[in-house]
């Protein structure tokens, strides 16, 4: 979900509870505090794993995540005992998306560092090194220590435990060439494709990251973002087109019918993805989620292997 406005808590699960109804496999919100418009003073933020918690409580089935999660936003250590009692409230339904933050003016809004590029880049794999050794290192005898140009863990001898095992899968996209794929190699169990431009040379250039390190790059799952626009007759289609957020996203979006969707679907799996993000911006509109799933769902499904290490089925696409 990417609200226009915002939205409450209740606005929240209304969405994620017709998005289990449907029955999609997982529900995934965005992370950030301020809308595409600056200006916009009608957006209400909320924090994303704050909802996230209370969804794990709130539903039954669907996984749960950020799509993604922005690294400048949280502390590593405060993030992997975040998403670790996130995973335990849900009994082992989460995921962790993280990427490195974009939007600059979010920041600079609630007083939130935004460094470099590069520097963010950095922090983004410190912050990687150090959740994920603090998950595998629950349960061990030995504590977990890291020392970084940016973060440090001092003697950690009481990790955060999720349920799931070794821990919660991690998704890692984007569309740079070089650095994100590099570090979706080392630690992502899904790589996000995210939206425009040659997906298929995305997912080669990721493959090639994976082949470098010596990794087996089918160990990951591909994923991508598909904003959608979906009715049963044309009136539907075009009020539903009309709140997507941007020239860009409407430029990439299946916009129409059932059959154009399913159609735009199909030509993402064929591109190499197996997992798809069907992303949704009027967050009250529900009948819209209910027609994706009676109409699109059905003709799409198809049962893909779980990420390397987890323990739950991951079931796809969204």
């Amino acid at each position: 979900m990417e609200p226009r406005h915002g939205a409450t808590y209740t606005d929240i699960l209304a969405l994620a509870r017709a998005t289990e109804a449907a029955g999609f496999d997982a529900f995934f919100r965005s992370d950030h505090l301020m809308g595409v418009d600056p200006e916009d003073s009608t957006y209400r933020p909320t924090d994303c794993w704050t909802t996230l918690g209370g969804l794990a409580r709130d539903t039954h089935r669907v996984r749960l995540g950020a799509l993604v999660g922005a690294a400048t936003f949280r502390s590593p250590g405060l993030l992997a005992t975040i998403v670790a009692s996130a995973d335990e409230m849900s009994g082992g339904r989460v995921e962790l998306g993280l990427g490195t933050g974009w939007y600059e003016r979010e920041h600079a809004a609630f007083g939130l560092p935004f460094p470099p590029t590069g520097e963010r880049f950095d922090r983004l794999e410190e912050q990687l090194e150090i959740i994920t050794g603090l998950w595998r290192s629950a349960g061990d005898a030995s504590p977990f220590s890291f020392q970084g140009k940016h973060f440090s863990i001092d003697d950690n001898r009481t990790p955060p435990r999720p349920a799931q095992r070794p821990y919660p899968p991690i998704i890692i996209g984007g569309t740079g060439p070089r650095r994100t794929p590099a570090i979706a190699a080392r630690f992502a169990d899904e790589f996000n494709g995210a939206l425009g431009g040659d997906l298929r040379e995305r997912f080669e250039v990721f493959a090639r990251a994976c082949e470098a390190i010596g990794r087996d790059p089918e160990q990951a799952r591909r994923s991508v973002v598909l904003p959608v626009a979906c009715g049963a007759d044309e009136a539907e289609v075009r009020r539903r087109a009309e709140v997507i957020g941007s020239e860009f996203m409407r430029n990439n979006a299946a916009i129409g019918s059932p059959r154009l969707v399913t159609d735009r679907i199909a030509s993402l799996a064929q591109a190499g993805a197996d997992t798809v993000y069907l992303h949704i911006y009027d967050i009250h509109d529900l009948e819209h989620i209910a027609l994706l799933g009676t109409e699109v769902l059905p003709h799409v499904t198809e049962p893909v292997p779980a990420a390397a290490g987890t323990v739950t089925p991951q079931r796809r696409p969204e």
